[in-house]
């Protein structure tokens, strides 16, 4: 049984059951997406990106300067017209992107980062680099007679 919430958009909706299909995206907030699962391997990471109502196509990946970050961009129209008179019944649309960054390290290379996208959910597998050490110098000094 859905209680009434006085924080929803229409208090009436949820408390007459006039759930509406594209209701989820209207609720939807930022905490709601992009929600990440990390998960360290014996050679890498493992990055499970939850992005429910995104495609693959709406989705992009770039690794620059260490950090790869995520974005992701959709767009969604539910257009219902009544065919006799032309006038709209209901119009909804959404509009949406979101964007997040993970630092994983200089040496990491754009061919060894993997992405899958499957029911939902992005998944990387990030190799773990090691940084290189600084060489250090050896001091070599000059004898000195006398």
């Amino acid at each position: 049984m859905l209680m009434p919430s006085i924080f929803s958009e229409n208090l009436f909706d949820d408390f007459f059951g006039l759930e509406r299909p594209a209701a989820h995206y209207q609720r939807m907030n930022a905490s709601d997406i992009m929600k990440t699962d990390v998960k360290e391997l014996k050679d890498g990471y493992e990055l499970d990106i939850s992005l429910p109502g995104y495609k693959k196509e709406d989705i992009q990946a770039e690794l620059k300067d260490g950090y790869l970050t995520i974005n992701a961009q959709t767009s969604r129209s539910n257009d219902e017209k009544d065919n006799q008179t032309g006038r709209y019944i209901r119009r909804e649309r959404y509009y949406g992107s979101c964007s997040r960054s993970f630092y994983v390290g200089e040496d990491v290379k754009q061919e060894d980062v993997k992405a899958r996208f499957e029911d939902g959910v992005l998944k990387l597998a990030v190799p773990k680099k090691e940084p290189k050490k600084p060489e250090i110098e050896d001091k070599k000094f000059i004898s000195i007679e006398g």
